[in-house]
């Protein structure tokens, strides 16, 4: 079994002054940090690749673009693909555009999609897509609290688990 932690929107300096610790202990203790995109600074960016033994990112639309991270990007655990966006944009449609998004990059009919952006933790399907979003890891304006999912993969089976500070 491998043990995921996915964060998004820490917004670190722009909207919190630094990862909370329940969030920092979480990817430490994980076997892969999944990013989904604005970490808003690059010392933000170099915190969370230091707490990661494994780190997957995707550049959000608040991130330097020195940080030089991709739009998507998939990964496997197991054999459960992940397919991470940051899912920029109004609000109206955005389910569908991220769906759409993780269809055109995945291998895998049953990928599991990753986004971020609206700091609203969800866990939900669009058509044939399952979405995760971690809400904000930092409970960056306009999330109520800081947020986080843990994702135990076994096999083909991935259990999420919502965490909130």
């Amino acid at each position: 079994m491998q043990t995921v932690v996915i964060v998004s929107d820490t917004h670190v300096p722009s909207r919190a002054p630094e990862i909370p610790d329940f969030a920092a202990n979480e990817m430490e203790d994980a076997d892969l940090v999944i990013h989904a995109g604005d970490f808003d600074s690059r010392e933000a960016y170099e915190t969370v690749r230091d707490l990661a033994d494994d780190l997957v990112a995707v550049h959000g639309n608040t991130d330097p673009r020195g940080l030089q991270l991709p739009a998507v990007e998939t990964v496997w655990v197991e054999d459960v693909q992940f397919v991470v966006t940051h899912g920029t944009g109004r609000l109206a449609g955005y389910d569908d555009r991220v769906a759409e998004k993780i269809r055109g990059a995945r291998d895998d009919p049953d990928a599991v999609g990753v986004c971020g952006h609206t700091h609203e933790l969800r866990d939900w399907t669009v058509g044939d897509v399952r979405l995760l979003n971690p809400g904000s890891a930092t409970g960056a304006e306009p999330a109520d609290s800081a947020s986080l999912l843990l994702v135990d993969v076994e096999g083909e089976d991935a259990d999420v688990t919502p965490r909130w500070e």
